[in-house]
């Protein structure tokens, strides 16, 4: 438990799972019925796991539905739900065109109660991993960003991040003073049952900030098994709220007065020797 009690002034925030499948229509019509059922208990904003569009069968098949930016499906039904709902949204991650026709942008895009998209990231670290007959190689179909992005909302700054890039702590530092790091994921059951909530906990507390982690939590069409446990992580690293699997919604209350609270009593971002 946190030392302090959190300001009544408060934002609602949800951390939506899913267990998306190769089919975009069907994954958009699933996220959009979970949507709804944040905004119905009174999320002001809302964020969708990694992939919430497409879990292909193959690798290869998110380079099939890629959009141009500003231009698709996934986007306008992005900045449609946010503008019907009059809720902050984030698409954890949606196939944008890069400059190699083999690969995507894997982008974390944001839109506001208007629509308008607010910000987009392109995410950086790309998961490699192998172990018995278990291997990826994300950098086969997607193309890096390079740029740490933010945006300020009512309820503070937003941290934007996908999924392999919760490893690499000092991109959270790059971002100079956020509030909320947006953590939206697709772990693997191996690595996210051995270190997922150790690696969420661990970011808010050395940010002293929320962590909300949205996740794909289940087995999939193509044989994949994702960990799931979408939570929400107090800056003081307490689990406001969780699910273990299958779809779902996650919700929490933030306040901004609470982290500058925990802020005044341990500046430890104050306190940093090395850049």
């Amino acid at each position: 438990m946190s030392p302090v009690t959190a300001s009544s002034r408060t934002a609602r925030m949800a951390a939506i799972q899913m267990v998306s499948g190769p089919a975009v229509a069907g994954n958009l019509e699933a996220a959009g019925r979970l949507i709804a059922e944040a905004a119905a208990r009174g999320a002001q904003l809302a964020a969708l796991p990694e992939y919430f569009c497409i879990m292909g069968m193959k690798d290869t098949d998110k380079v099939g539905v890629r959009e141009l930016p500003g231009d698709g499906p996934i986007q306008a039904f992005l900045s449609d739900a946010a503008r019907k709902h009059g809720i902050w949204l984030v698409g954890g991650s949606a196939p944008l065109v890069c400059a190699d026709p083999g690969r995507v942008r894997n982008s974390s895009l944001v839109y506001g109660p208007d629509g308008k998209l607010a910000a987009r990231y392109d995410k950086i670290h790309l998961f490699g991993f192998q172990q018995g007959d278990e291997r990826y190689h994300e950098a086969g179909t997607i193309e890096p960003g390079t740029t740490p992005v933010t945006v300020d909302t009512p309820f503070g700054r937003l941290g934007l991040s996908i999924c392999y890039d919760l490893r690499f702590p000092e991109l959270y530092r790059a971002m100079q003073d956020v509030d909320i790091i947006l953590v939206p994921s697709a772990f693997t059951e191996t690595t996210g049952r051995a270190h997922w909530e150790t690696l969420l906990r661990a970011r808010a507390i050395e940010n002293l900030a929320y962590v909300l982690a949205p996740a794909q939590g289940g087995r999939h069409p193509n044989g994949r098994e994702t960990h799931g446990d979408s939570m929400i992580v107090d800056p003081w690293g307490a689990v406001l709220d969780r699910l273990p699997r299958g779809a779902g919604v996650v919700m929490a209350d933030i306040s901004l007065d609470h982290v500058r609270r925990l802020r005044g009593n341990l500046p430890a971002l104050t306190h940093r020797a090395m850049a």
